[in-house]
């Protein structure tokens, strides 16, 4: 069996998944399976993806569901994947050739079950990196951590360990389709820290109908998963209080907008929800409106 999954999330991204392909053929190592979570897609993706199984270049994956959202297709490759470690590549983004090779020697070289993966970095695709680098004086950190005490910025790149991503899967909401992928990676952050490793490990590129340029618009649309992750989030242990009353006023902002009027019987800390109740109405009306200027 293959010591990786690299999986990929897609949804009508025939036209940009190839650079995805591509480099995944040139890895110097090919101790991976490409796992394919094809996520309703009506643009010819399966028969673009069966061509490439057929060239056997690599070994490919590829399921196909009816379409439930990013975290829907996190659910359904983890409940597939089979290797001890797993990594997500989106459909837009690409990984240097080396970075297979650099993951698993590095995962053998340090790995244990005293951890639960590796945090790399995310390049622009002309090799800068995105945000911080990580910790150097840090060999491992909770990626909670890293984030909120040593100040580290920009999107970074997680390596799983795969029995333990099998656990916390996300919850579907009926006609919603986002709940934040952070979610299950801090639940992880309650028992486990991960490995530093300050290599790029994954290319990025925010295209236009990418979810990352997408958000006010998924926080329109998706009220309920927001605020379910909002509690999730006021609940940890490890987070100050300050952090955990900014969770709080955008609880109350996704609560306006599904018009959950039990917000607060259902918050995880009612007393930091009632005082944040005028900060997150004022969120919640600057939110609508400016959605609403970007529709005229």
């Amino acid at each position: 069996m293959k010591t990786l999954t690299v999986f990929t999330p897609t949804y009508n991204r025939a036209y940009c998944l190839k650079n995805c392909y591509d480099s995944l053929k040139i890895q110097t190592c090919k101790d991976f399976v490409w796992l394919i979570i094809d996520d309703g897609s009506t643009d010819g993706t399966e028969q673009l993806v069966q061509e490439w199984i057929k060239e056997k270049h690599i070994e490919i994956s590829y399921h196909w569901q009816k379409n439930q959202g990013m975290h829907g297709a996190h659910n359904t490759a983890y409940q597939l994947i089979e290797t001890e470690l797993n990594v997500c590549i989106d459909s837009d983004d690409f990984m240097p050739d080396d970075a297979v090779e650099k993951i698993i020697t590095f995962w053998n070289q340090y790995g244990s079950d005293k951890v639960s993966g590796i945090i790399g970095l995310d390049s622009y695709s002309d090799g800068t990196v995105i945000g911080t680098k990580l910790p150097i004086q840090r060999k491992q950190s909770r990626l909670f951590d890293l984030y909120n005490k040593y100040g580290v910025t920009g999107d970074k790149k997680l390596i799983y360990r795969t029995e333990l991503t099998k656990q916390y899967p996300y919850p579907l909401f009926l006609n919603e389709q986002y709940v934040g992928l952070a979610y299950k990676y801090h639940m992880l952050d309650k028992q486990y820290e991960m490995l530093l490793m300050n290599e790029v490990l994954c290319c990025v590129e925010y295209l236009p109908d990418g979810s990352s340029l997408n958000m006010l618009n998924q926080y329109i649309k998706n009220p309920k998963g927001f605020a379910f992750y909002r509690k999730e989030m006021m609940k940890l242990p490890f987070a100050s209080l300050s952090f955990k009353f900014r969770q709080a006023i955008h609880y109350v902002s996704s609560s306006f907008i599904s018009r959950n009027w039990n917000f607060i019987k259902e918050a995880p800390n009612k007393m930091l929800t009632i005082l944040a109740i005028p900060l997150g109405i004022t969120l919640y009306f600057y939110i609508t409106k400016k959605q609403r200027l970007i529709k005229s």
